[in-house]
């Protein structure tokens, strides 16, 4: 089934496009997790059974649920269960620390989590501080067979947590014991396609993560766009997806969940392992991989990379940041097929440009603008029309487009604007485009920083730095770096009665809040920090610097 911009109506929403998938699909495999097999008929029994459960815990309709475990094929049965209850999912990174998931439990009202148990931990220790009233608890393999779950044990090589059970806190593997007979309690419906269907929290320029909103039906043509963007090379139905990115970001969930809503099968691992990734491709012979520009190269790069054979895939993708021309030519010539990039953010759900797989793509182009979306390229100080071909600000917009942040007026104001009668996301890049519709990244005019895929608030690493009693200045800008698009470095301005200090004590003081992917790579101290006459920090100058400093 094919979701257009125009006709998706409120009778589809997630679960029951699955549903639709998994009774015309149920003998085939919808998920490959750690080398088991799950058939669509029993994923659709299992999340239908976890909805039940929530239903049994008091979860109603609507309220939020989240989903602090990995990729695993828990994700995937709790994130289809709370479809089929109508709740809403709000997926995080199972790295995030206490500070973060502290914030989000609060900025979401979420009232329910899963979490894995080995972080557990960090639940307890925020339970007091929000609304949190239910946890649920899920060790990485507990959907696997029990010889391999007690080989895995046995050897300590499945990670285990400590976890202790009271009135409010049950197992992911006891729920769906005590409710093996659906029919006894089927959940209630789930919700029209206009209902909020998950919040996805995303980086940017504030010190805290943003929350997100999708509707049902802007994800249902979104995700059924991207999946079908290979299928001039083979259809969707016979679609094998090496799921590498994470599900809790929008390229793991438009590029590789997405499967499950064509009929396609999706191997997921819950983590990044090369010798892993490459043995899963070549035993189940995957035709689609999905990955970052950074995991490209550290493939290329990996010493056994030739023991294995990857010849079965047709398509690889890359997002989340530009693709280099160097390891995508790297790639063709070892592989004999191209990487595909594509170019979109959380805001606008995934892709808005995607490389087209049926034609000639020029070096560096992020892809064409893809059919659901609209775009304008504009001069960003009075969002005018900039001349065909010149670099603009990249304004986007769609019919079911996300139109706010959750409870982020400022920020909603300032990157949602209303034109032609029309709402327009502000992607704040810069981009162009030419004269046969191909777009190109150029720069970024807000202080973003992208790291391996990922996009860090600079503010928010400044913010943290400046709460150490040391330190009364900061500034952090991204350092390009050829293997993880760019590295953080800040610059720390100490307090004039301050000795002794190092930069190892800084970072150390970084990790305690904020999550891995964020913490400064390098620390540079400096006297002063150069400010414009009002007394703003002025990152520009400090890039344009490091930018000097690189080409001598």
């Amino acid at each position: 089934m094919r979701f257009e911009p125009m006709t998706t109506s409120n009778e589809y929403n997630i679960f029951s496009t699955f549903a639709d998938t998994a009774r015309r699909r149920s003998d085939h495999t919808a998920v490959i997790y750690l080398g088991n097999r799950f058939s669509y008929r029993r994923l659709k029994d299992l999340a239908e059974r976890f909805a039940s459960s929530l239903i049994n815990l008091g979860v109603e309709p609507g309220q939020k649920i989240m989903m602090y475990i990995p990729n695993s094929i828990q994700w995937v049965v709790s994130w289809l269960g709370i479809q089929k209850l109508g709740a809403v999912a709000v997926p995080i990174t199972p790295i995030y620390t206490p500070h973060d998931l502290q914030y989000i439990a609060n900025d979401s009202d979420a009232q329910s989590i899963i979490c894995a148990d080995t972080n557990f931990g960090y639940v307890t220790s925020v339970l007091s501080e929000t609304r949190l009233k239910t946890v649920i608890v899920t060790n990485v393999a507990d959907l696997l067979p029990f010889w391999k779950r007690s080989f895995g044990f046995l050897f300590d090589v499945i990670p285990r947590g400590k976890f202790a059970l009271d009135d409010r806190t049950s197992t992911f593997r006891d729920l769906l014991s005590r409710t093996r007979n659906v029919a006894q309690q089927e959940p209630a419906p789930a919700r029209e396609g206009d209902a909020i269907a998950e919040i996805l929290y995303t980086g940017g320029t504030t010190k805290f993560p943003k929350g997100v909103p999708f509707a049902h039906n802007l994800f249902l043509v979104s995700a059924d766009e991207q999946i079908r963007m290979s299928e001039p090379l083979f259809q969707a139905e016979e679609n094998i997806v090496m799921g590498n990115a994470p599900l809790f970001h929008i390229l793991g969930q438009t590029c590789s969940l997405a499967t499950l809503l064509t009929g396609g099968t999706l191997i997921l691992q819950p983590r990044i392992n090369l010798d892993a990734n490459f043995d899963a491709i070549q035993r189940f012979e995957a035709k689609t991989m999905i990955g970052v520009p950074a995991l490209y190269r550290m493939m290329l790069e990996h010493d056994r990379l030739d023991q294995y054979d990857l010849g079965s895939l047709k398509y690889c993708f890359s997002g989340g940041d530009v693709l280099p021309v160097e390891v995508g030519n790297r790639w063709q010539e070892k592989f004999g097929i191209p990487i595909y990039q594509g170019y979109g953010a959380t805001e606008t759900c995934g892709g808005v440009a995607m490389c087209p797989v049926d034609q000639e793509n020029p070096p560096k182009s992020v892809g064409r603008i893809v059919n659901s979306k609209k775009v304008k390229i504009v001069n960003p100080a009075n969002l005018e029309p900039v001349a065909p071909g010149d670099p603009g600000e990249l304004l986007v917009s769609s019919t079911y487009m996300v139109a706010s942040y959750l409870k982020k007026p400022e920020e909603t104001a300032s990157s949602f604007v209303e034109l032609d009668g029309e709402k327009w996301y502000r992607t704040a890049d810069i981009m162009s485009m030419d004269q046969d519709g191909n777009l190109y990244f150029v720069d970024r005019t807000v202080d973003t920083i992208k790291h391996k895929g990922y996009r860090v608030s600079a503010s928010e690493i400044e913010s943290v730095l400046q709460e150490h009693p040391a330190v009364i200045a900061s500034c952090a800008v991204g350092v390009p770096d050829e293997k993880v698009g760019e590295r953080i470095k800040a610059y720390v301005v100490l307090k004039e009665d301050i000795k002794g200090i190092t930069g190892y004590e800084l970072l150390k003081w970084c990790r305690r809040t904020l999550v891995s992917y964020k913490v400064p790579h390098y620390i540079e101290f400096r006297d002063m920090l150069p400010k414009s006459k009002v007394g703003k920090l002025l990152r520009r100058e400090i890039r344009s610097e490091e930018q000097r400093r690189k080409e001598t």
